[in-house]
């Protein structure tokens, strides 16, 4: 049974790509590693919890020691790492702890990695095909785009926030094993995700959570910045055809084709929940609040994904209406999950529900 090391995987992004790993190959080992920070939430993967290939394992990936024991014990086949601090927010905060679980991190799992599948000699890439460390990373990396043009695999790197930083540093470590030790590696920059399970810090679930309850929906700047958005469902596919197929050393961009202003997501959102909610038309609008804008906020991304079209044949399913629309959906019935993760307890939750398992 091939045995499948994935990262993060109680996340938002990561809990989308282990549900559909489980479901879609019985014959592989899912092994889902996770710390439970107050983003990781295995309510998120309650629905195949009892299934007899998956396993959760509580760990941190900026412990090496316990990183190289998991290794050594399991002896994974491959990695999809997608374990990341995320929230540019928190970033600007905190720096020094996207620096430990981005950059140090990642480092800790291409070492073990190169211990177990090749030991302290580089291998010819052709005799290592079996194996892969698939890094999923952002379009943030690239720093920020004026009114025309896409972020293509050869855009060069211009992080402007100590995440995009972070993340455009463990980037380049995965490469330098690539070239210096052969590890068998890929690399994916995808563009903002959206759909069920996101934890309510970020802008389409904040939005979604304040509008429930009335609450202001605040906004940077004047909304202008544009983000192109990609349904998190869409992702996990591409990730899926990425892992199986992709050309080891390569790199591809994975985007929606969905460039919206902020502003405009909002007003989208807000016109959504009117008709789910039953309010006025422009009742929700009005809870629309301006705030001072992000230090070193980027004002727009684009994401060229043709390369991943043209060689691998993945596209994205949904148009945005129709993904919003159905991200709505998803909050307005669990309630309870948006409760948890919203209270302040879901920490002691988490302990009381699993850790004690």
């Amino acid at each position: 049974m091939k045995k499948i090391l994935i990262t993060g995987g109680a996340g938002f992004i990561g809990s989308h790509v282990v549900r559909l790993f489980v479901n879609k190959y019985p014959d592989y080992k899912i092994f889902n590693l996770d710390k439970l920070t107050y983003a990781g939430n295995l309510e998120n993967l309650k629905d195949i919890e009892s299934k007899s290939n998956y396993k959760f394992v509580k760990g941190d990936i900026t412990d090496a020691h316990f990183i190289n024991n998991l290794f050594q014990e399991e002896k994974f086949d491959s990695v999809i790492h997608l374990a990341a601090e995320s929230h540019v927010d928190r970033s600007i905060s905190n720096p020094l702890e996207f620096v430990q679980t981005n950059v140090i991190g990642t480092v800790n799992l291409l070492n073990a990695a190169k211990e177990i599948w090749m030991g302290n000699i580089g291998l010819p890439t052709s005799d290592i095909r079996p194996h892969l460390f698939y890094h999923v990373s952002t379009d943030e990396v690239y720093g920020s785009l004026g009114d025309e043009g896409l972020f293509t695999e050869e855009t060069s790197y211009d992080p402007h926030s100590p995440y995009s930083a972070s993340k455009a540093a463990s980037d380049h470590f995965v490469r330098a094993y690539f070239d210096t030790y052969n590890l068998p590696v890929v690399i994916s920059n995808c563009s903002n995700n959206y759909g069920p399970n996101h934890f309510p810090e970020k802008l389409i679930p904040l939005c979604i959570h304040n509008i429930k309850n009335n609450k202001p929906l605040p906004i940077y700047g004047k909304g202008e910045n544009v983000r192109d958005w990609l349904f998190v469902e869409d992702h996990a596919n591409a990730i899926d055809v990425i892992f199986h197929n992709a050309k080891l050393g390569s790199t591809y961009n994975i985007g929606g084709h969905n460039e919206w202003t902020n502003i405009d997501v909002i007003r989208l959102l807000c016109k959504i929940m009117d008709k789910k909610l039953g309010r006025a038309e422009g009742e929700n609008e009005k809870l629309i609040t301006f705030v001072k804008d992000r230090a070193g906020h980027d004002l727009r991304y684009a994401i060229d994904s043709t390369k991943l079209q043209n060689e691998l044949g993945w596209k994205p399913s949904l148009q945005f209406e129709e993904g919003l629309a159905k991200t709505v959906d998803w909050y307005l019935a669990n309630e309870e999950w948006l409760t948890q993760v919203t209270s302040g307890n879901y920490q002691k939750y988490y302990e009381q529900q699993y850790v004690a398992r």
